[in-house]
């Protein structure tokens, strides 16, 4: 399996010239807007209060084996939507566009990356038959963290969070298999039980973090230097905390190899019209 980094600093870009101010306080219908007109940046930080997904289509006769690798692996791969062949129109977020309305996309042939765009609709038109699958991302529950006053680091510096490959394996399915991704944040040892706690409320989106401490023990050999989106910061004291990642569909595309498959970018995610308080249990 190979590991490829976003190489896309989370800085608004649009290639209009319009320049839309996206945070918390953003719509997901406003955020969606912006990114159909061309911009481009990671969505953590915006839509306060609203889910964000992970995205891979692939297709039809890859789907029942990638949904059997999901229930298999419900900690990285929590299904939040499956959508029917050909169809581009989430139920999730209303008058939406799978199309379109993700910042930044990746297209894979046979396990190599081998596009990467902000607009899929060409490339859509050439294959009549994809299954979307839309995955719990965990910027769902950044916001939850963050008011209960632990810090999530990459938000507040405007990054995107550090993904990691590891050396967790997935259950596999068909033809389908991987080790799982991670994302970091780090946070102050007194804190680290309120974390767990707080997105331990919601599975839909990753649930509790997979580990804690010392990254080796999950095979990451250098944690300034992540396998996808930005280097962490990490302020003085803190633990690094990993939580199960919606890109490990991605990995699972590099190890397994279909004939093609569309994901996000690794950080620029889909925004549901779904309120983050529907995931907690």
């Amino acid at each position: 399996m190979g590991s490829l980094m976003s190489g896309v600093a989370p800085v608004e870009h649009n290639t209009q010239g319009i320049a839309p101010v996206l945070d918390a306080n953003t719509t997901p219908q406003e955020a969606r807007e912006a990114f159909r007109r061309g911009v481009v940046r990671p969505t953590c930080g915006i839509a306060r209060g609203f889910a964000q997904a992970n995205m891979i289509a692939l297709p039809r006769e890859y789907a029942f084996d990638f949904l059997l690798f999901t229930q298999r692996n419900p900690k990285p791969c929590p299904i939040l939507e499956v959508l029917d062949p050909g169809n581009p129109k989430p139920s999730i977020a209303a008058g939406s566009d799978i199309r379109t309305d993700i910042p930044l996309y990746r297209v894979w042939e046979h396990g190599k990356l081998v596009d990467t765009c902000s607009d899929i609709t060409d490339i859509w038109a050439q294959h009549d038959n994809l299954v979307t699958f839309l995955i719990g991302c965990s910027f769902t529950f950044e916001f939850p963290l963050m008011e209960a006053g632990i810090p999530v680091h990459h938000i507040e510096a405007g990054r995107n969070v550090p993904m990691y490959d590891t050396s967790i394996a997935c259950k596999p399915a068909g033809r389908f298999s991987s080790t799982m991704v991670v994302s970091m944040r780090g946070i102050q040892p007194d804190r680290i039980a309120d974390a767990v706690r707080i997105s331990g409320y919601y599975p839909s989106v990753h649930g509790a973090p997979v580990w804690v401490g010392e990254p080796e023990g999950i095979g990451i050999t250098d944690l300034q230097h992540p396998d996808y989106g930005d280097p962490p910061i990490m302020e003085n004291g803190d633990i690094p905390v990993f939580w199960a990642c919606g890109v490990t569909p991605q990995a699972a595309v590099m190890a397994s190899k279909p004939s093609f498959a569309i994901t996000h970018a690794p950080g620029h995610m889909f925004l549901t019209d779904i309120p983050d308080r529907s995931f907690m249990v």
